[in-house]
């Protein structure tokens, strides 16, 4: 049996795992939280003390995803991290799903989940500048990487958008937002490129 391995990734706070749980379901698919995994499974190499954030051991994650894939019995498997397309094998993932948000609304969820000072202003810029998007497009092309605007929408319309690319109702399309110039047009650009 062919399995069918979705990347959900994204910067923090874009609903990355609210999606993926909710696909988990829709699909009848395994979960793979990175952040979970790698606490659970002691795939940490150290911890960043600046960023308060642990620092994964990317070989060995790698490692125990495959196996996770190979041992799995469901005809799909959903892995959902920021990181999911450095430690998930290139040649077994079928989709990249990155989830983009728009800085303003995203700004209001990552102060809600804790992020401040130098954490924030620096995941605020990674979306800005499209690092996730970028990274995936250079490991898996556009043929596997389908970029999503998340904002203002519920989990529920992010799944079916995610289900209908999916199911070929509708195509898997890169370079749908553009933070940067949206930002600089409304006068807005200084005050999130703060590092």
């Amino acid at each position: 049996m062919s399995k069918r391995v979705i990347l959900l990734t994204g910067t923090p706070c874009v609903g990355k795992s609210s999606a993926a749980q909710l696909l988990c379901v829709k699909l009848d698919a395994f979960y793979v939280n990175l952040t979970e995994l790698a606490l659970r499974e002691n795939l940490v190499s150290g911890k960043d003390l600046e960023r308060n954030s642990i620092i994964i051991d990317e070989r060995r994650m790698m490692h125990k995803i495959s196996e996770i894939i190979a041992k799995c019995d469901k005809e799909a498997v959903v892995v959902d991290g920021h990181y999911a397309i450095s430690v998930v094998p290139k040649k077994l993932v079928t989709y990249v799903f990155v989830l983009r948000r728009d800085p303003v609304e995203l700004k209001g969820f990552m102060e809600k989940a804790g992020f401040s000072g130098r954490k924030l202003w620096e995941n605020l810029a990674s979306e800005i500048l499209d690092v996730c998007l970028v990274d995936a497009l250079k490991v898996h092309g556009k043929e596997k990487v389908c970029e999503l605007d998340v904002t203002g929408k519920n989990v529920e319309e992010v799944v079916n958008e995610i289900l209908n690319i999916l199911m070929k109702r509708e195509k898997c399309r890169v370079g749908i937002v553009d933070w940067l110039g949206k930002l600089e047009s409304e006068g807005l650009l200084d005050d999130f490129l703060k590092i």
